[in-house]
Parts: C-alpha cells; structure tokens; sequence
C-alpha cells in the first residue's frame, strides 16, 4: 500500500492496526489472581487447560539441561558463544564507572548515589512451537552483567511436557539459575508472587502475546516489569539514493514475526517508494513464511521532505528504525521515539536481533515514547547518598526551616534547629 502523508492524522491506521491489550487483561487478571491464591495447583490447572499438559515438576532438572546440551551441535554452540561474547561486550559498556560515587556539591555537603543490583529476576523466554535462543540471552545476559546473582527463566513447554533443547541450552549459557517449564499468564503470575515452586522475583522481563503483556502490567504492584513488548515493528527511513531490495528485505524480515507486524517505509521520493512496492511482492512471493508475511501489515509513505519523514516516525514510536539516507547523522539526530536505531546499508535490523551485541527486546506499540529498551539498568537500583556536616546544614538551614513550616511540618524545621541551639546533642 502506497499513500501520500500530509499530515500525521494520516497515521491513524497505523495505530489502529496495532494490538491492544485492553480485551485481554480482564482474563489475565482471574488467572493471575488463581495463582496468587493457589500457587502451584492453579498454575499446573492453566498449564493442562492451555498447553493440554499433566505436569509434575515445573522445574527443569540439572539431568535435563545436561541432556539438551548433548543434543546441540558443536558449530551451533559456537554460534550461541559467539553472540553471547558480543552481547556481554555491549552490556559491559553501560554499567556505571563505579558502584557509588559523590561529589560535593557546597562545603560541608557531599552528595552521591550508589548502585544496587536486584536481588532476584524473573525472564519470560518465548518457546513452545519453537526455539528462540537469542531472546533468552537477550534477557538473562544484561541481568547477570548487572550483577543479579538469581535469575530464573520460565519458558513454554512444548506438547510433550519438554523444553527446545536449544533453548534450554541458551538459556543455561547465558546463565540462568532455574529454569522452569511455564508458559502463558500463569508463568507471569507464578514469578510476581511466588508458588511452591517458584520463589518470587523482583522484577520481570520478557516479551510475550497480549495476555502476557496484560499480566505484566496487573503484577507491576507485587514486581517490576520491563516494559510493554508486542508485535514486531519497523520504520525504514530513506532518500532516492537507497536500496529497494535492502529495504524490501528488511520490511519483509519483520513481516515474517507474526500476522501483527508492522512494517513501514517513509520516503520523499516516490521512484523508491514504488520500486519498493514491486520490490516486496518479488521476495515475498519465494519467502518460507509467505502466509505470515501476506497478512502482516505493510504501508509506503511518501513525504513531502525528509522532515516530515521523521516527524512522522517520532509520531509512530516504532521499535526498530532504519536510517538510509545519504547524509544519516542529522536525521539520527532528529529521531527521538525509536526502540533501536540502525544506520546505513549494512545495518539491517536482523543483526541485532542476533549478534552486533544490542538488545533485540524493545518497546512496541508506541511505548517507545516514554521507555528504554532492555539494557544493564533494568536489572539496577540507584540510592540516593548524602554526608552532611554541620557546615553544610548551616548553608540550607534557613531554606529548610522555611520550607518545612509553609508545608505545615513544624518537626522537620525543628529537627534542624535543634543541631544548633547549643544544647547537648
């Protein structure tokens, strides 16, 4: 579908198109709240009901993961210690210079902040029909470089009761402690509040379908989540100058996620926009998931310039973003609501979802406005740290004291006062 954009009301099908949780939290909710007040019962209950499963245990035995690695070839086991070592390398580089720090800020009065890693987290790794290695060490590797030392992994079983020895096998090398065979809300619910099974976690990270996404945010009261995570986005930024087959292959490798998905070309220059077109329908027609990739949701729009091409993509707030322009960095620059930005021709958006060492887990739907992608952070806490000496308080007494009585607190004013009333402390 090609359309000329005017304006951004133009946009209103793309977010139409997208997935809303709305209808699936109510249901969410009455299974979420089954385990919070039954525990494992409720959960093996869901498990039978959704997976047609009878199990008993929830978690995987050191047997079974030692089992999924005999199953696993050499060069594939290269291939996951490949993209680990990159993924560690570019989480490494977002932690903080030290664990704490201070600076004094007027004399006597030093301020600082420490940091804290989460006792224990919780990550959704998607299985079930499939194995989806790259996301457990999406989610498990950025929590251990952090310095969480539990990290539990709950992925869907498969028909026979049996995890994907593949994703057994990522999620062990990326360094899970535990990992169990539960899938849906009722994982979701399992790790907010704790089972027989399953201790309960502080934070959860992971993305799922819409009930799993609802799930995440009814628990956000019990634990953190990361953020909400849905079907797959991307927003291809690009002049007269770019490649309609790179751009075709790009759209088309994230119209292959799911029916959902949401691919989009924004362009001025209307020659690319229709050799894009053409271009979509020739890969597309020889591609393994061409039934997918048919319902999947595409559109080209053609700009009157380059600005109103971002403007519009910042309105979109997709989850991936492809730049390819001749000059990228003014328009990196002017992109501010992206998941993940990738620049030039040989950056396509499958290099991060499996090796270059960013996080492929990323804010959809719009969220990409106002959250960050998966990174060391989540899995960190910062507390605030003040030494102050009696030069320091007397600098701010008097703002103190001010402030203190025009809210009404007579004890906090008084509680500075006293420090220098000569009295015996």
């Amino acid at each position: 579908m090609i359309k000329k954009l005017s304006s951004l009301d133009s946009l209103e099908e793309v977010f139409k198109r997208r997935t809303s949780i709305e209808s699936a939290m109510e249901p969410a909710k009455r299974i979420v709240d089954d385990v919070r007040a039954n525990g494992d019962p409720a959960v093996r209950k869901y498990t039978k009901k959704f997976d047609g499963l009878d199990l008993e245990s929830l978690a995987l035995s050191e047997g079974e993961i030692d089992s999924a690695f005999e199953l696993i070839d050499y060069e594939t086991l290269e291939h996951l210690q490949h993209a680990i070592d990159h993924i560690e390398t570019f989480h490494s580089l977002q932690m903080p210079q030290a664990d704490m720090w201070l600076t004094e800020t007027n004399p006597g009065l030093r301020l600082g902040q420490k940091y804290t890693a989460l006792a224990r987290a919780g990550a959704y790794v998607p299985g079930g029909t499939g194995a989806y290695p790259s996301s457990a060490l999406m989610l498990i590797i950025p929590a251990k470089v952090a310095g969480v030392p539990e990290v539990i992994a709950c992925t869907p079983p498969r028909k026979d009761g049996s995890i994907h020895p593949l994703t057994i096998t990522a999620i062990a090398m990326a360094g899970a402690d535990e990992i169990y065979r539960i899938g849906g809300v009722q994982a979701i619910a399992a790790m907010a509040y704790g089972t027989e099974s399953v201790r309960k976690v502080d934070k959860i990270v992971g993305p799922g379908n819409a009930y799993v996404t609802a799930a995440k945010m009814y628990v956000r009261g019990a634990c953190e989540i990361d953020m909400p995570a849905g079907p797959s986005e991307i927003v291809v930024l690009a002049d007269e100058k770019a490649s309609p087959v790179l751009i075709a292959a790009d759209m088309i490798a994230q119209m292959e996620h799911d029916v959902n998905s949401l691919a989009i070309l924004i362009t001025p220059s209307e020659a690319l926009a229709r050799a894009v077109d053409a271009e979509i329908g020739i890969q597309a027609a020889s591609a393994l998931r061409r039934q997918i990739i048919e319902k999947a949701g595409q559109v080209i729009y053609i700009t009157e310039d380059m600005r109103t091409a971002i403007a519009a993509c910042n309105d979109i707030a997709p989850e991936h973003v492809e730049i390819m322009v001749e000059n990228p960095l003014p328009v990196l620059n002017a992109v501010k609501n992206a998941g993940t930005i990738y620049v030039g021709e040989y950056a396509p958006v499958a290099a991060g979802d499996y090796a270059s060492g960013a996080n492929h887990v990323l804010p959809t739907g719009g969220y990409a406005k106002t959250f960050s992608g998966m990174n060391v952070m989540q899995f960190m806490k910062t507390t605030s740290i003040q030494f102050i000496e009696k030069e320091g308080l007397e600098g701010i007494k008097d703002t103190i004291i001010a402030l203190a009585n025009i809210e009404g607190f007579d004890a906090h004013a008084k509680s500075v006062q006293k420090r220098f009333e000569g009295q015996r402390l």
